[in-house]
């Protein structure tokens, strides 16, 4: 895709022209399959029903009913038609369970070449232009110019009025959502715009008012990183708002082609990193500049390490985890923001093997249920050994349910708790997570995990996340899941046509045992509004405010310095930071316990010379504080 996107844009009328090829029978065969997983595969059905009031199956059995009383010659226009069943999917509000449009809506996104966020002062809320597409320009129009009005509509009412068209699960969700989508909207899940251009209103940087009419276009949008359709690991332990990963990906190639130069030069086996184009100062390089920006910052309180992560998404786990590792220990030690703001999620299993990483404690990953339904029985009976998605922990209960009535089966994690803890802490000093109402699904686990665990501070942006709690699979792993079998209810669908549905919900751990994420969201401990200089100056003062958060906090650190052996026992000298006691397990065997101070303590362990690795765990005031591994030579 060329870096200007203007090259390759087109008109939304001469889009639009091409829409129209969907005929009766396929438009039934939609409702009728989307009817199939709202009442037998959607684990969120009884919530959303009680929650908002709604009931998704009623409405599709009246639109197939009407559907049923029409002909090719009567049935309306084919985006009504989309806008419609749209609709019903986006009356329960959860950006997991989606119509997925049918070509030539698929692959494409309709954008506005700059972006506005919002920001707060005294006198309210601000909108501001934060990015400007290359080739795009206007009198006065450039970062920092604020927006007054959209199409004649007050800016705050026209983002109100926009997010009550979107499938938030909260209020900060929804009005997140339709602020973001005033400039871009992908195709795979929204219908382009009904208007054909957008009258923008602004104020320019000497208080003139001005006012330009832009058109929308209409462009491919940058491929997804991850197959979800094919039956694999990776295509089961999905948790993705589709719409905020192809919006990220929109947001690449319209704002950000120094990130896609970078994905080329690792494509191109650039050996040496530090001469990846387009580094910023203070930058880290990354294997993986799609997914991870990590430098050191400068605030008031210090210097700190900031590492962004923009997506879960991802083939391999493991090799995530790996390249967060190496960068997180490229930066400072003394204190760490992880900030996942707007991350649609990902491969689970990424957002919860990352957390060893932060922590001491074990890992307890969050456990997930089916609905109790005969297909989703079905599902579970037949794949109870695969190895591929491992469903049968849930089939005893799910079998019980036909008796005793259940709503939901048991609940099981979907990330190993072995893979969970598999390297344990990397990263030993304070952590702080900065969320905002676009975190959701993965990331929304990643977030309930972080806090669940005690791991450091929650520093957000908006009220809450996203509330996005499931684990989601479209129709066409739906699909390949009961491939071979007799009387399956899941039909091909036409002409590139998908569908998503919330297979099994996630419950939180620790304090909030069996508490929902979905509709909930993570609470952050502390709330940051964001201001002018964070729009403007990279997040200036949300970053100071981060600083503050982690300059009290101390690090922990005890590590083996020198090793001897003699008469059969090991000696091990330790040095150690804010500790006072180590306890060593020789080989994952528990062997010695001391109290220590700052510094160097000696420790022999009788009968131990042939250890292979120490484990150290140093705890503060009776608190495990710090956990490390060693390799002994």
């Amino acid at each position: 895709m060329p870096h200007d996107p203007a090259d390759a844009a087109s008109p939304v009328s001469n889009f639009l022209s091409t829409a129209n090829t969907l005929t009766l029978a396929e438009r039934r065969l939609l409702v009728d399959q989307a009817l199939v997983i709202f009442e037998q595969n959607y684990v969120h059905l009884p919530l959303k029903t009680a929650m908002h009031a709604v009931n998704p199956v009623q409405r599709l059995r009246v639109l197939r009913r009407r559907l049923e009383r029409q002909t090719e010659d009567t049935m309306p226009k084919e985006w009504i038609f989309h806008a419609e069943l749209s609709e019903i999917f986006h009356s329960v509000r959860d950006l997991h369970t989606n119509y997925l449009l049918p070509d030539p809506f698929a692959g494409k996104v309709a954008f506005l070449p700059f972006l506005i966020e919002e920001c707060t002062d005294d006198r309210g809320a601000h909108f501001l232009v934060t990015h400007v597409a290359q080739g795009f320009s206007a009198p006065g129009f450039a970062p920092g110019t604020e927006i007054t009005h959209w199409s004649g509509i007050p800016i705050a009412t026209a983002v109100d009025l926009n997010a009550a068209r979107y499938a938030g699960s909260n209020t900060s969700a929804r009005h997140s959502r339709g602020l973001q989508s005033l400039t871009v909207r992908p195709l795979r899940i929204h219908l382009p715009p009904l208007e054909e251009w957008v009258t923008v209103s602004y104020t320019d940087a000497d208080g003139e008012r001005r006012e330009l009419r832009e058109h929308w276009r209409i462009a491919d949008n940058l491929p997804a990183f991850v197959d979800t359709d094919t039956l694999s690991t990776a295509a089961a332990c999905q948790g993705l708002d589709l719409d905020a990963d192809e919006t990220g990906r929109a947001k690449l190639f319209l704002f950000a082609p120094r990130v896609i130069a970078q994905e080329q030069s690792v494509r191109e086996g650039t050996s040496d990193l530090e001469a990846m184009p387009g580094l910023r100062q203070g930058e880290v390089p990354s294997t993986m500049p799609k997914i991870f920006t990590a430098r050191e910052v400068h605030t008031s309180s210090g210097t700190f390490g900031h590492i962004r992560i923009f997506t879960f998404a991802v083939r391999r786990p493991a090799a995530f985890v790996e390249e967060f590792v190496r960068l997180v220990r490229l930066l400072p030690q003394n204190g760490l923001i992880v900030d996942v703001r707007d991350n649609g999620g990902g491969h689970i299993h990424a957002a919860e093997f990352l957390l060893q990483t932060l922590t001491p404690r074990r890992i307890v990953p969050e456990p997930v249920q089916f609905l109790n339904t005969p297909l989703n029985l079905r599902i579970c009976h037949r794949h109870r050994d695969d190895p591929a998605i491992h469903l049968g922990a849930w089939l005893p209960s799910m079998e019980q349910a036909v008796e005793l009535g259940s709503t939901f089966s048991s609940a099981f994690p979907i990330t190993p708790e072995d893979g969970a803890n598999s390297i344990g802490q990397q990263y030993f000093g304070p952590v702080v997570l900065i969320t905002n109402a676009r975190c959701y699904s993965a990331t929304d686990i990643f977030a309930a995990g972080f806090q669940d665990h005690h791991i450091g501070p929650v520093l957000g942006t908006d009220d809450t996340t996203g509330a996005g709690g499931a684990n989601v699979w479209t129709h066409q792993l739906l699909t390949d899941l009961l491939q071979g079998e007799t009387a399956v209810p899941y039909a091909p669908l036409p002409k590139g046509a998908g569908m998503r549905v919330s297979i099994r919900r996630t419950l939180r751990v620790g304090a909030q045992s069996g508490t929902p994420v979905e509709d909930l969201g993570i609470v952050p401990d502390e709330r940051h509004r964001m201001t002018r200089r964070d729009l403007l100056e990279d997040n200036a003062d949300l970053l100071d405010r981060a600083g503050l958060l982690l300059r009290d906090r101390p690090v922990h650190a005890v590590t083996v310095t020198d090793t001897a052996t003699g008469d059969g026992a090991l000696r091990l000298r330790l040095r150690t930071t804010n500790v006072d006691r180590v306890d060593v397990y020789l080989d994952q065997r528990p062997r010695a316990s001391v109290d220590t101070a700052d510094g160097r303590t000696d420790v022999t362990v009788p009968a131990a010379a042939g250890a292979l690795t120490a484990r150290l765990d140093g705890f503060f005031g009776g608190r495990l504080v710090v956990s490390t591994t060693q390799r002994l030579p």
